[in-house]
């Protein structure tokens, strides 16, 4: 697996403690062509916590010394958070709530492209945002869920006007927002997760599969983990 990516490639996930991006992790350790790959969460060394914007630099400055990166991973994300659940209607909205969920859905991974686009290698890398399906809004259907909606179809603008600056940088390199789809996680569980979605290895898998596929002239998609284009 990520054959397209040199041999003994550098890895990193971002958001790694969470069930995703511990998936990627297992994964991408477990690969022989996979020289390193680390994992950065609050409580890693260094941190990288998007409540503190501080972190995301200065984590960003001290994974500088190191390789650059051919793959990075952002698996970070928020649907809901003790009492925070999604908004089912507009009378549920509240700016704590959406604060919260687009500090980090958006924000956070925003800034995270600002100071980790430069850690990817020259020749050939790969930079993948988590995001969601039910972030297109051509996708919309059923309404709901607004915060978490609107902070992620935000990433997708970003990822999109990135890609596009990154290629007139790193015209080897690729940037796109990628569909996990329903995985059985904490994230999923309120909402049947543990029921309807598949485990979280196995998604990493199909994931890591599209990734592998992936050329500069996919910068800037929107996929889905099998590999299908999601409308915006």
């Amino acid at each position: 697996m990520m054959s397209s990516l040199p041999d003994q490639f550098h890895a990193l996930v971002l958001g790694a403690s969470g069930t995703i991006g511990a998936a990627f992790v297992d994964l991408l350790g477990a690969m022989p062509r996979c020289a390193s790959v680390c994992g950065l969460h609050r409580h890693s060394t260094p941190r990288l916590d998007f409540t503190d914007e501080n972190s995301i630099a200065e984590a960003a400055r001290e994974l500088a010394t190191k390789p650059p990166y051919h793959l990075i991973i952002n698996a970070a994300g928020m649907l809901h958070d003790g009492d925070l659940m999604p908004e089912k209607r507009l009378a549920d909205l509240n700016y704590e709530q959406m604060q919260a969920i687009f500090q980090t859905n958006t924000m956070g991974p925003a800034l995270l492209m600002r100071h980790f686009l430069p850690l990817l290698d020259g020749e050939r890398a790969i930079m993948a945002m988590l995001s969601a399906k039910v972030g297109s809004i051509g996708d919309n259907q059923l309404g709901g869920w607004y915060s978490y909606r609107a902070s992620k179809a935000a990433l997708n603008m970003l990822v999109k006007t990135a890609a596009i600056e990154l290629a007139r940088k790193q015209k080897h390199s690729v940037l796109v927002a990628l569909h996990p789809g329903t995985v059985n996680s904490r994230l999923s569980r309120p909402f049947r997760g543990e029921i309807i979605g598949r485990p979280a290895h196995d998604a990493a898998s199909d994931m890591l599969t599209v990734l592998n596929t992936l050329k500069p002239s996919d910068s800037g998609a929107f996929l889905a983990y099998d590999g299908t284009r999601l409308p915006w």
